[in-house]
């Protein structure tokens, strides 16, 4: 009865996606339509467009099943920081400025940005090339524990085969509508991802295990006293470095800051802060406090991991196997479950992928032959999309080491190379072009520095797991070193900046 009740509603699943990639591929004839959608995307598209894209299924079954079990409800402070650092925050400094000027730059992606902002031909191919080098590793991680989610409903199966269609349906309606169709599906996954998520809290949170919501906190304190203290009580670092990373490193992702580029007026801008942020908390907070609950269900090993298949990640899809499979209304909110994780995973993949085709087709193929058709480059853009989701797809599943390294590394490499540059450029008229490319090289020099040394002195297995703290300070480095290198370097001329920072609001057609 699982798996027939799961089908059904992954055979529906599947043709609202196709149909939403044929309702859309109207809108992505052009460069600009398949990129932004005609910059022309409303408020709450825009804004489920942004949080579906910041969690994928990692959270769910990674982070909220390792650190919901470790730290307990201290946990739900880096759902907490996201909502509020990466969602709330971000909007308010970023969201305004960035249209702004992408408008006035008449730049679609982060590496045209940079190329118009700074007059640099470097710099676009710098930040081109580091989006594809780190971007498609990255896009390979969003895969995780949707194998082992879709094996415990379907008795073993294949993880591969549910990566595989996520891969596929994903590259189809990507390829079909842009930037359009993934908007549009965002909504209608980040609404499976809230219904499911809170679906899923009340279950566990009324399930005997548990005994409700006045009951968490006491039960959880039986088991570890720990798991109620919000600090973190040892890990309170821990949770900061993570905080920090994941909440300011979205600052810098050119998959985030895209959405910004495609809303359609000012006045949107205020509502999608406030639709994201409520989203973000019951998304990011949710997963964790979930995570927290597993304690109640599962039961420990001898060294306190927790005695399920697959470790830590084998603990959410156990969790909710054991919870969900009483009745029928349990396992439809299963499969509900089962396409929140889809949906998350599906979302972010297509952000990322569109960002990483955009690196290739719009800045370096346009680059080396700046007389191509628009119907050439479209062409590019589109095969590329394909490309990309396969090689994440082939990343995820061979399990190569050098690109599962560089999966651990790539948010913070981008996110520092990119942040400073950025927040800068749309807000200082002194930034030179020297600050700029230190900014930029930032995330290499630090990270790679960091690697280095760590590698040299403790080994590669034990460095990897300083990697948030390298992303951490890789954006903190990038964040001051573009305003100190400008204090000494040779200024643009005011006509430039002018140029640059003088903004008129054009007449917006094709609102989606």
């Amino acid at each position: 009865m699982t798996q027939l009740i799961a089908t059904i509603s992954l055979v529906v699943f599947i043709l609202v996606m196709l149909g939403v990639g044929a309702f859309s591929a109207r809108k992505a004839a052009t460069m600009d339509g398949f990129l932004l959608g005609g910059r022309s995307v409303g408020p709450w598209i825009s804004a489920f467009a942004y949080g579906t894209s910041y969690f994928s299924a990692v959270i769910f079954i990674g982070y909220a099943g390792m650190h919901g079990w470790n730290i307990g409800l201290g946990s739900m402070w880096i759902g907490v920081g996201n909502a509020f650092l990466g969602c709330w925050l971000a909007w308010k400094v970023l969201a305004k400025r960035t249209r702004r000027m992408t408008r006035t730059l008449d730049a679609r992606t982060m590496p045209e940005f940079f190329s118009a902002r700074y007059n640099s031909r470097g710099m676009k191919l710098f930040s081109a090339a580091v989006i594809f080098i780190f971007l498609i590793p990255y896009s390979a991680s969003v895969y995780k524990g949707l194998g082992s989610m879709f094996s415990a409903i379907y008795g073993g199966a294949d993880p591969k085969i549910c990566m595989l269609l996520v891969a596929v349906l994903t590259g189809i309606y990507l390829v079909m509508g842009g930037y359009v169709a993934t908007a549009l599906n965002d909504f209608i996954q980040g609404i499976i991802m809230v219904g499911g998520l809170i679906a899923m809290i009340l279950i566990l949170v009324y399930s005997p295990q548990v005994g409700g919501f006045s009951q968490v906190i006491p039960r959880l304190e039986a088991v570890n006293p720990q798991l109620i203290d919000l600090t973190g009580g040892p890990s309170a670092s821990f949770l900061l470095t993570n905080v920090l990373l994941t909440s300011f490193g979205v600052w810098g992702l050119p998959q985030m800051v895209h959405k910004y580029y495609a809303i359609k007026d000012e006045s949107s801008i205020r509502i999608a802060t406030i639709v994201s942020t409520v989203f973000s908390i019951i998304i990011g907070a949710g997963a964790y406090f979930t995570g927290s609950l597993s304690r109640l269900f599962l039961t420990p090993n001898a060294d306190g991991t927790p005695n399920v298949v697959g470790g830590f990640d084998g603990v959410m899809p156990t969790l909710l196997m054991e919870a969900l499979t009483s009745n029928v209304f349990s396992m439809v909110i299963l499969s509900i479950i089962m396409l929140l994780l889809l949906s998350a995973s599906m979302s972010t993949l297509a952000a990322v992928v569109l960002s990483s085709s955009s690196a290739v087709s719009v800045d370096l193929i346009e680059d080396i032959h700046p007389m191509i058709s628009e119907k050439r480059q479209m062409q590019w853009m589109r095969l590329l999309c394909v490309i990309f989701v396969a090689l994440s797809y082939f990343f995820a599943t061979m399990n190569i080491s050098f690109i599962v390294n560089l999966m651990s590394f790539s948010w913070g490499v981008v996110a520092g190379s990119f942040i400073g540059p950025f927040m800068w450029g749309i807000y200082s008229k002194k930034v030179t072009k020297a600050g700029a490319w230190a900014g930029l090289l930032s995330g290499l020099i630090v990270v790679g520095g960091a690697m280095i040394y760590l590698c040299s002195t403790i080994g590669f297995a034990a460095a990897k797991a300083f990697a948030p703290q390298m992303g951490v300070s890789a954006m903190i480095f990038s964040v001051i070193v573009v305003p100190m290198v400008s204090l000494f370097t040779k200024k643009y001329s005011d006509e430039f900046t002018t140029k640059v920072f003088t903004y008129h609001e054009p007449k917006v057609i094709n609102r989606v």
